[in-house]
């Protein structure tokens, strides 16, 4: 456990429930001072009651509501040294079934949150030369599914999104971290809203992940009390994991799709070496 006074401050977002919830317990528990977010403020009142929390209202969607929160959190505490992007919404339906309107919101919450919580917080990040970003994505946010196209495909991008700004910001002292889990027993599923309209021909795909998905609600492989604790071990580890890959088969979905890659790659190089010019013109 670190010492309260000057403990280094995590803002974790998406604390209602879940994920979010277990981790900013975990840091709680362990002595850090924790921004604890949720659209609103009374689905946390029990971690806010921890005399190192904070409670903010939080809602990814309005620019406004993410800038005040994280001035507040700024204001309270005098810096962040770790944000925590956690909080994000599922969807289950194969891609034609899924309308725009609910493209939007995936993407609204899901990627442009995400974004919009980084730029809030990096002008004091570079200002310190010190920070942690921590983006949790999915397993999904590396090996598609079915019916859950456009949710992994905003997983995909805050991946991209990810390993671009390391780039840029490592040389400043701040770290990134992308977080990919499998399955954990969380409320994701049971809470997700899915298609009311769905096409026979995706009934055998997209389909039959959707009832797997409710079907799994309860018995999900993953602990989020140890997931907590995998996540406290990889940001405060001398040389921290860009990826981590929490619950078994995230490991195994995240190697075997590396591995399919690489050999496929691999059958198709000749072709694909070909399409540059030849040496020298």
């Amino acid at each position: 456990m670190v010492s309260t006074q000057e403990a280094p401050v995590w803002l974790v977002t998406g604390c209602s429930s879940g994920f979010g919830r277990s981790i900013a317990a975990h840091l709680l528990d362990e002595g850090f001072r924790v921004v604890v977010t949720a659209r609103r403020t009374e689905q946390v009142k029990e971690l806010a009651a921890h005399d190192n929390a904070f409670a903010v209202a939080l809602d990814l969607t309005s620019p406004d509501s993410v800038a005040e929160a994280v001035h507040r959190a700024e204001e309270r505490f005098g810096r962040i040294d770790v944000v925590v992007n956690n909080a994000g919404i599922g969807y289950f339906a194969a891609v034609e079934e899924t309308d725009p309107a609910t493209v939007e919101r995936l993407f609204d919450v899901n990627f442009h949150g995400v974004a919009r919580v980084i730029h809030a917080v990096l002008s004091g990040m570079r200002g310190r030369r010190s920070g942690t970003i921590v983006n949790l994505t999915s397993i999904g946010g590396l090996v598609g599914h079915p019916a859950v196209g456009y949710y992994c495909a905003a997983k995909f991008a805050v991946e991209g999104l990810s390993e671009s700004l390391r780039h840029e910001v490592e040389p400043l002292g701040i770290k990134v971290m992308t977080i990919e889990p499998s399955a954990f027993r969380t409320d994701w599923a049971g809470s997700s809203q899915e298609t009311q309209n769905p096409i026979e021909d995706y009934d055998q795909t997209a389909g039959a992940a959707r009832r797997a998905y409710h079907a799994s609600v309860g018995k999900q492989a993953g602990d989020p009390d140890r997931a907590a604790r995998a996540l406290l071990t990889a940001v405060t580890a001398a040389e921290p994991p860009h990826h981590l890959l929490p619950g078994a088969d995230a490991y195994d979905l995240a190697t075997a799709q590396l591995g399919y890659r690489a050999r496929e790659f691999k059958a198709w190089e000749e072709t694909t070496r070909g399409a540059d010019f030849p040496a020298g013109e």
